[in-house]
This record gives C-alpha cells, sequence and structure tokens, in this order.
C-alpha cells in the first residue's frame, strides 16, 4: 500500500436537521462498527475511531470497539484517532494495544493527541495547563514500556515503576506504529521526529498553509534527527467529502447538515470553508482532482483518512458515501499517487513490513560487527 486510504470517526450523536432526529448512543455505536465493516468490504485500508469522554460523543472505550471489529474484518487496519496521551495511564495504553495487536494480528495502530476537550483533564485528575509537559512525558514512558522487557522509571506525574514488565509484549517484538496527531501544536511535530514515529496533521479545520508549516517543521527534524531524508517522515492527513454524481445534488444534499454541524456550523459559509480547507463537496472527479493535489502542498505522504459520518447525516447515505469513496475515489487516488513517487519514499506503514525491517536489520549488524570501544582503553586515551 503506497498511500493507505480509509476513515475515522469521532462519533458524534448529532440531530439530523432534515429529519429532527437522533440516533441513540445505541444505534451510533452500532452504525460507526457498520461503518468500518462496510470500510473494508469497498477496499479501504484503515477505520480509526476517536476518543470521547462527554456528550454528545459516544466513543469512550476504542480498543473494545476495535477488537470488536477485528473479530469480524481480515485486512483492515485499526487505530484511533486520537487516543488521549495526556490523560490515559502509558501503562494501561501500553497494555491495551498490545493485548489488540495480538488479537487482531497486528492490524493495529496508534493516534496519540491530547484532545480538544478542556474539561476531560481535570475528570481524570490532570492540569490542562501542562498538557505538553504530559504529552512528551507519557510518550516517553509509553515508548520504554514496548521497547524494554524491565523498565525502571520516575517522573512528574505518576508514581514510580521499579522493574515493571507491561504484558503482553507486543506481537512479535515489535510495537504498534505510532502516529502523533496534531492541528496546532510544533511541539508535538518535534516530538514525533525526535523518535522517528508519524506525524498526523488533522487538517480540517485551517487553511493548508498552517499544516505545510507544521509538516515543514516534522520532516526537517525527523532529518535531523536521523530517520531518514525529509522526504522519508511519515506523514498522514485528514480530510472531509460529500459526494454525488452531480455536484449541485451533492451540495444542496449536504448543505444543511453542514448549516447545523455542531463544530463549524453557524459560522462560515459551505462555499467558504471548502475554499479555506480540505472538505470537498462535490462529483467524485471533483473529489479526486482535489485530494490528488495534496501532494503538491505537503509532498508524497503514507495515510489520508476521511471524515464521512458526522453532523447527522443518517448511516445509509454514509454507506453510500463509502460505496462511491471505494468504487470510484480511492482507486484513482491510488493511480495518482503512485505515479513519480520517488523510489526511497516509504509506504504507508504495517506490522509486516515493520517486522521483515527489524529482521533486515539485525541480519545486517549480525553480518558487519561494530567493534566496539573498551570503555576504559577509551577513558585512559581520553585522559593522556
Amino acid at each position: 500500500m503506497t498511500v493507505q486510504f480509509g476513515v475515522f470517526t469521532i462519533g458524534d450523536v448529532t440531530t439530523d436537521p432534515t429529519t429532527g432526529r437522533a440516533p441513540s448512543e445505541h444505534e451510533r455505536i452500532k452504525s460507526m462498527v457498520a461503518i468500518a465493516l462496510k470500510a473494508e468490504e469497498v477496499g479501504l485500508d484503515v477505520f480509526a475511531t476517536g476518543e470521547h469522554h462527554n456528550p454528545p460523543f459516544v466513543p469512550s472505550s476504542p480498543t473494545t470497539m476495535l477488537g470488536y471489529i477485528a473479530a469480524q474484518t481480515k485486512k483492515l487496519l485499526l487505530s484511533t484517532s486520537t487516543t488521549l496521551i495526556t490523560t490515559n495511564d502509558p501503562v494501561k495504553i501500553s497494555e491495551d494495544f498490545a493485548m489488540l495487536q495480538h488479537l487482531a494480528d497486528g492490524r493495529v495502530d496508534i493516534m496519540l493527541g491530547r484532545g480538544n476537550t478542556g474539561p476531560v483533564y481535570p475528570w481524570f485528575g490532570q492540569d490542562i495547563r501542562q498538557g505538553i509537559p504530559l504529552a512528551v512525558e507519557n510518550y516517553a514512558l509509553l515508548h520504554k514500556l514496548w521497547h524494554e522487557d524491565v523498565v525502571d522509571w520516575s517522573g512528574q506525574f505518576r508514581t514510580p515503576l521499579q522493574g515493571f514488565t507491561s504484558t503482553p509484549r507486543p506481537l512479535d517484538g515489535v510495537a504498534p506504529f505510532v502516529w502523533h496527531g496534531s492541528i496546532r501544536s510544533p511541539e508535538i511535530a518535534e516530538q514525533a521526529a525526535f523518535y522517528g514515529d508519524g506525524f498526523f496533521a488533522n487538517n480540517i479545520f485551517w487553511p493548508k498553509e498552517h499544516y505545510m508549516r507544521l509538516i515543514g517543521l516534522y520532516r526537517q527534524r525527523f532529518e535531523h534527527y536521523g530517520h531518514g531524508s525529509a522526504d522519508q517522515a511519515i506523514v498522514g492527513l485528514g480530510g472531509q467529502v460529500f459526494m454525488r454524481p452531480k455536484s449541485q445534488d451533492a451540495v444542496d444534499e449536504f448543505r444543511p447538515y453542514f448549516d447545523n454541524a455542531p463544530v463549524y456550523g453557524h459560522g462560515p459559509s459551505l462555499e467558504e470553508f471548502t475554499a479555506q480547507t480540505p472538505l470537498t463537496v462535490g462529483s467524485p472527479q471533483e473529489i479526486i482532482d482535489r485530494y490528488a493535489s495534496m501532494r503538491d502542498s505537503f509532498g508524497n505522504y503514507q495515510r489520508q483518512l476521511f471524515l464521512m459520518d458526522h453532523a447527522g447525516l443518517p448511516l445509509k447515505v454514509v454507506l453510500e458515501q463509502l460505496d462511491i469513496l471505494g468504487s470510484e475515489v480511492v482507486p484513482a487516488l491510488r493511480r495518482e499517487f503512485a505515479t513519480d513517487r520517488p523510489a526511497q519514499v516509504p509506504d504507508g506503514p504495517t506490522h509486516a513490513a515493520r517486522v521483515a525491517a527489524r529482521d533486515a536489520a539485525l541480519s545486517s549488524d549480525a553480518a558487519n560487527p561494530v567493534v566496539q570501544d573498551n570503555p576504559a582503553e577509551t577513558a585512559l586515551d581520553g585522559a593522556k
């Protein structure tokens, strides 16, 4: 998979403005599962769920949902969008996602973020003013838990660990791939670059120039830290689309949903918002043209996720949208993104590819052992 295409959901329970009806929490949860299964059916690569702990959202337990979906799918990559690294215990994240990784035979990665709901911090005993330090420290611990079998650790925000082993260990000794998600924070782009992880810019709200700066910083620092050239950094993008065979039909049908959406309704017009963000409402060809141009702004990238099920859109309509996405839009985009893609640019990350890369590196190291300096001799040489 040169570029991985998929959908992400925020799991909002929103009244349909055209009927005045809102689904129950039960209906919404079941609809998210139906969307994931449909994503695999139509040939998409990824399904990702958000994490929220307040109405009107329902996905408070992403690993529960993803485990249930894993049992009903065979190829679909399962991820989050996002997991709250600031208010979840890193120990529990390490355990939950390693368990999910085993259950899904490696079809799992994780996107970490701080979320966009301020009150969640005190609900989980944290201070929002420490958002960035929490993200930095908690991920440092999570990374250590996944990459070291026995961990001794102390920090500012949780009790120390002594001789602790997180179980189960990551599948095949390779941790889930980590995306650091951000819409505004250069510190998070820096963190992703430092570890050589992926950076996901959920560029659905602001003009592209803002995200070009964030992604440019991440690429530059990825190279600085020695993980590869800037164009080998692992980038993901968000997106939003609504499609019908005729462009005006798409605009007419989607407008009431846009105008009343909890996030951006009653603000900019649909036309203003589509001009400033990746939201594209029109024919399949208009979607293809718009998203084929993304790499002109952001470079070659590895993952494209679309938000399809928000703002009160009924499940029937969302499933119709996924049919169009899978049959017309994504095949065309796959061809487009494969054209003139430099050989050194990585494909989207998968567990199998990462295990193979690890094994190849170990074989290379065994075939070309590095002679280590004797520390005592080095110290003596330095003293001369």
